[in-house]
């Protein structure tokens, strides 16, 4: 894993359905954009991608979002940036 990504406000979705997986992300994007986080790191793992691709379909749309993208180190997160 990428060492600079151990410095950012992550969180770990693992055993999570995708018909739930958006829910503790969003909260998990209002938390951090009232604490002025605006680089975040979803944890997904590789899998099937089943997680990852729900993930980035659903937030792909989001206003509070920036931008969203891969690590090129590990396959299994996904690194959003906040609108400020």
């Amino acid at each position: 894993m990428n060492p600079f990504l151990n410095i950012l406000p992550q969180i770990d979705v693992h055993g999570y359905t995708a018909d739930l997986v958006v829910y503790p992300i969003s909260d998990f994007i209002n938390d951090n954009i009232k604490l002025k986080n605006y680089k975040i790191v979803i944890v997904h793992g590789i899998g099937k991608s089943i997680l990852k691709n729900t993930i980035r379909n659903h937030f792909s749309r989001d206003k509070r979002i920036k931008k969203l993208y891969g690590d090129s180190f590990n396959l299994g997160v996904t690194i959003i940036e906040l609108n400020k």
